[in-house]
């Protein structure tokens, strides 16, 4: 439909075009200004006319002042008839120059033609554009089960890519230096009875580098580098899918060696039984369509296929088993050290001021994934581009890493007096229970500016990378994320809603500490809610509860009884430390911001300081 009104639109304007070239082309043969026969009577007895030219009934007239005019004459007679008839002497018609002009072969029948030839080329348009929109929907029709992956060659200097484009996952790299290997010299494997893997699964949480790290791997190999998403293998039409697995797989292998790879594998690689649709569901047949080809591989062949996926879980049995994706490769957030190679990474076409400390900045972000980095780096060339510098300092790097967490600064977001008041001894709280409990992360900023959803925040990071966590880290954590909704309670002696999310995480913490670590002593060393998931419905009503009602309601007891010990600590720490509070409260009120080394400077002053993190187990 969309196609129709386009080539109706073209085809208008093309009409449109063709008539004012026409009415052009008319105007042009009337560009003089016509008079009257009895006003050229007149001048040519008064001996003004120098020239007449005849042209059919039309008279160009030059006078003697160089002026020229254009008269229409009788159609059925001769100009001497005409003049003659309007009592014109012969001896003033003597006197001009009087000839005859034919209209040139091309001209002629060209005004002679165009009005009929015009809506005939009109109607060949029509017609022409109405076959090439049925032969296209022809061609759609039979390359509609053809596989639209993108592929990339590995001459392609543009989009080629190898592992030094890569920063930090070493042990992925090494892992998948064995495909490259193979692809490179498959006979050295073949001689000695080896068999490579055929599938790979990447597996991590989104923005870790997965695609990148396929495309990588390709590049290094220097073979063709197939890459289709799982979601378009799926149509509405039922068969569409695994004829386009089928079309995939026949073009790697003419290209072989090559790579096939499928990003987000789990929109066709759930797994099967799970939903309503059975086995002639769409998403089922584009799986085993997968999984036949998987298994019709040769050794010789050398195509491997690579999968990427942030939900591992979901995936089916038939997918993991050996001789398909039999081996998984984990990618990790990156580490402080990989965190700084992946900021000079994308520091590379970026003018840095001397003094950028990259170091610094992996310091202050851990748990960002490759990608956050990637928009921290840009975010940051952003901000000094707004601000019509040429290179991006130290201060630009760090305000994107709170635009990247919380989102844009929220100006025009303005607070009443009140409510700024009660943001103020709110954030307050929580830096000050988390500067004094042992086990909390350090506090680095405390601002009541709003960004992103955020009224104001308090900043803590922790001081290394840490993978594991204590029943004290939670302790201290719970605490902490009530410090907010306490120092309310304590100095204004009411709530606000301000305190929600905050109750929300922890709330989540305190039933993860219960239902999943075992860190609870009525409830003991159990594992619950691991029920078995229905997929279709959803996580939350697709549960199905693995234990009784007494337990759930002993659950529900453990973790009320965390949140109200946890707000206990938090209100016993800031009515012992109440002047620190609202010292750190009215510098808010004051400046909206506090850095670390102010926030430290004020704690110093009443002889504080913020506890360094231990490890996660003392």
């Amino acid at each position: 439909m969309k196609l129709a009104s386009r080539n109706f639109v073209i085809g208008f304007l093309i009409l449109m075009l063709l008539a004012a070239a026409y009415s052009i082309f008319l105007e042009s043969f009337q560009s003089q200004p016509e008079r009257s026969l009895s006003e050229l009577v007149q001048k040519i007895n008064q001996g003004e006319v120098k020239e007449i030219k005849v042209r059919g009934e039309e008279l160009d007239v030059a006078l003697n002042d160089n002026s020229t005019f254009m008269v229409k004459k009788e159609a059925e007679s001769s100009l001497s008839e005409t003049l003659s008839n309007y009592n014109v002497s012969k001896e003033a018609l003597d006197k001009v120059a009087v000839s005859i002009v034919s209209p040139s072969g091309f001209m002629f029948w060209l005004s002679a033609i165009l009005p009929f030839l015009l809506p005939f080329l009109l109607i060949v348009l029509f017609f022409w554009l109405a076959a090439r929109q049925v032969q296209r929907s022809n061609v759609q029709a039979f390359t509609f089960g053809q596989s639209k992956a993108r592929v990339v060659q590995p001459d392609s200097k543009k989009e080629r890519i190898t592992f030094k484009d890569v920063a930090g996952v070493k042990e992925a790299k090494e892992e998948l230096q064995e495909i490259v290997e193979f692809l490179k010299n498959p006979k050295k494997f073949l001689d000695i009875g080896a068999r490579i893997p055929k599938g790979v699964l990447l597996m991590g949480a989104p923005g870790t580098g997965k695609t990148l790290l396929a495309r990588a791997v390709s590049g290094e190999a220097g073979v063709p580098f197939f890459h289709i998403s799982g979601s378009e293998f799926v149509e509405m039409f039922v068969g569409v899918g695994a004829s386009r697995v089928r079309d995939l797989f026949k073009m790697a292998k003419r290209a072989a060696p090559a790579i096939i790879f499928i990003d987000e594998i789990d929109a066709v690689g759930r797994h099967r039984g799970a939903g309503l649709g059975g086995g002639h569901d769409e998403r089922e047949q584009t799986l085993n369509q997968i999984l036949v080809e998987m298994d019709g591989f040769e050794p010789h062949e050398s195509v491997i296929v690579m999968a990427g996926t942030n939900r591992p879980d979901v995936l089916d049995p038939a997918l993991l088993r050996p001789g398909r994706f039999d081996r998984r490769v984990i990618l990790d957030n990156p580490d402080i050290n990989d965190r700084e190679a992946i900021l000079k990474l994308h520091a590379v076409k970026k003018p840095l001021e001397k003094e950028v400390n990259l170091r610094v900045i992996a310091e202050r972000t851990p748990g960002f994934s490759g990608a956050d980095l990637a928009n921290l780096m840009n975010e940051a060339a952003i901000m000094a581009a707004r601000e019509n510098r040429k290179t991006v300092t130290q201060m630009d790097l760090i305000r994107s890493i709170e635009k990247v967490l919380m989102g844009p600064e929220r100006k025009s977001h303005i607070l009443s007096k009140k409510e700024k008041e009660i943001s103020a001894y709110h954030e307050a709280g929580h830096a000050l229970v988390s500067a004094i409990l042992p086990n909390s992360d350090p506090v680095h900023k405390i601002t009541i500016v709003s960004r992103g959803r955020a009224a104001g925040y308090t900043l803590k990071l922790p001081s290394e990378d840490r993978h594991l966590y204590s029943k004290n880290n939670f302790l201290d954590e719970l605490a902490s994320a009530l410090g907010g909704y306490a120092s309310e309670k304590l100095v204004f002696s009411e709530l606000t809603t301000g305190s929600s999310n905050d109750m929300s995480k922890a709330t989540l913490i305190a039933r993860d500490m219960v239902t999943k670590y075992g860190m609870s002593e009525k409830v003991g060393p159990i594992a619950l809610g691991d029920g078995n998931e229905l997929v279709f419905l959803g996580k939350e009503l697709g549960t199905e509860k693995s234990y009784s009602d007494a337990t759930a309601e002993l659950v529900d007891s453990e973790v009320t009884q965390l949140m109200k010990n946890a707000f206990k600590r938090a209100s016993d720490i800031l009515r012992k430390y109440r002047r620190v509070l609202d010292s750190l409260a009215l510098r808010l009120i004051e400046n909206e911001t506090i850095e670390r080394e102010e926030f430290e400077s004020i704690l110093g002053t009443f002889g504080l300081s913020q506890t360094l993190t231990p490890p996660a187990f003392e």
